[in-house]
């Protein structure tokens, strides 16, 4: 009997002990008894803390936009585990992932994969046999050591860098930039999309001898009149581009790295009418997503202390008034000290959810956190429906609601608003 999808991912989250354990060497193993066939436009992987899916996005939606046939590898999910892997913009069908967890299952024999590492193996091989022109590929977690980066990329990308999986990657920002310049390769284009550049980025890139291209000094972003901004890459300049969506910095600094690096596999695909196409695509989901009903619905997957504060300066951009009501779920491995003092003074009501992952916070635990951290008004909500519902009892037509802290409280809210 065939398994379901839903049966072959419940049996790969057993089969390592391990949720999480980085190293290249059994995804090489593996891949090495895989026909994998690279794509002929090159692969573009993205690194860094924020910003890797809609740079993902935006380099798929210009390859595209000029005619190439793309595939594209991004996680978490936020609904479907099928939209982690998209082929021409369209996600994966079920019978799809299963023909390639079947192929990666009799490949791997005794090698006991996490899930992540099953999953990445099965985009690769499906994306292979696409014959895609070019893979956009997202690492998971941090670079070096990143199932993805067992891979060569033609094309290394790293969005941004802050203290993040300090477990993992290291307690300063140097270590962490250096375990995220992992995925450069040596004489191959690099770009980093933020101001200023780590040390440790910046030390790795020279050791690898990469080719390094950084924001503000190889390629910049330069706000005009009327939210229109200029675009300056090395061989090409574009003026008076419309903002993407949501018109915000962060957005334009992710659109602005999408364009150099794409810059780098071909000028020619940075014509006005292609960028601009691009640029008017939708965003992913749940980024700074806005949802005007009787009441305005915020819903953001922020879910560090970094994004928080590009989350709390958009908040201050609204044009809103009257109380905010935060429903809020993380993991316990983030920093909540951090993530709450971006929000502390902008929230009125705090509602505290339980989220459906092994590595959920503890809501009371969770809630004590926040509160020491300023949180005002702070109550434990249950599952996060029971969060959503909540907060509209409590919550007048017209009040603002934010949703964020996780992908496992975005996607939900999506599905109860009835978006999916």
């Amino acid at each position: 009997m065939q398994r379901s999808l839903s049966d072959w991912l419940a049996w790969q989250a057993g089969l390592n002990p391990h949720e999480i354990e980085l190293g290249l060497e059994r995804v090489r193993r593996v891949i090495d008894r895989l026909p994998l066939n690279r794509p002929a436009s090159g692969v573009f992987a993205v690194a860094g803390t924020n910003g890797k899916g809609s740079t993902v996005s935006f380099i798929e939606q210009l390859c595209r936009a000029n005619g190439l046939e793309t595939a594209a590898y991004t996680s978490p999910h936020l609904i479907r585990y099928n939209e982690r892997m998209r082929l021409n913009g369209n996600e994966v069908s079920d019978e799809w992932l299963i023909e390639q967890f079947e192929v990666v299952d009799a490949a791997r024999g005794a090698i006991p994969l996490t899930y992540f590492e099953f999953g990445t193996l099965a985009a690769l091989h499906g994306f292979s046999q696409a014959r895609a022109d070019t893979w956009i590929l997202e690492i998971g977690l941090g670079g070096r050591l990143d199932a993805v980066n067992a891979i060569d990329p033609d094309f290394s990308l790293v969005t941004t860098i802050a203290l993040e999986h300090q477990e993992w990657l290291g307690d300063t920002i140097d270590a962490i930039a250096a375990e995220k310049a992992g995925i450069l390769r040596r004489g191959r284009p690099a770009f980093y999309g933020d101001e200023p550049v780590p040390d440790g980025f910046r030390q790795v890139a020279k050791q690898i001898g990469a080719r390094v291209s950084c924001l503000g000094v190889d390629f910049a972003c330069l706000a005009g009149q009327g939210g229109s901004w200029t675009w300056q890459g090395s061989k090409t300049q574009l003026v008076g581009l419309p903002s993407p969506a949501p018109a915000d910095p962060v957005q334009r600094r992710n659109a602005s790295l999408a364009l150099a690096a794409v810059e780098a596999l071909d000028p020619a695909l940075l014509n006005r009418p292609a960028v601009e196409r691009a640029l008017a695509a939708s965003p992913p989901p749940a980024r700074f997503q806005v949802i005007d009903r009787d009441r305005q619905w915020i819903v953001d997957v922020a879910h560090n202390p970094q994004a928080a504060g590009n989350l709390r300066r958009k908040l201050l951009d609204l044009d809103a008034h009257g109380p905010l009501t935060v429903v809020i779920g993380l993991l316990e491995d983030k920093q909540v000290d951090g993530f709450i003092a971006q929000l502390a003074d902008l929230a009125d009501r705090w509602l505290v959810c339980s989220v459906d992952v092994a590595r959920g916070h503890d809501v009371q635990e969770l809630a004590a956190l926040i509160q020491r951290a300023g949180g005002r008004n702070v109550t434990t909500a249950g599952t996060p429906e029971q969060g959503f519902a909540a907060a509209r009892a409590i919550s007048r037509p017209g009040e603002r609601i934010l949703v964020t802290g996780s992908f496992h409280i975005a996607g939900p809210a999506l599905c109860w608003l009835g978006l999916y």
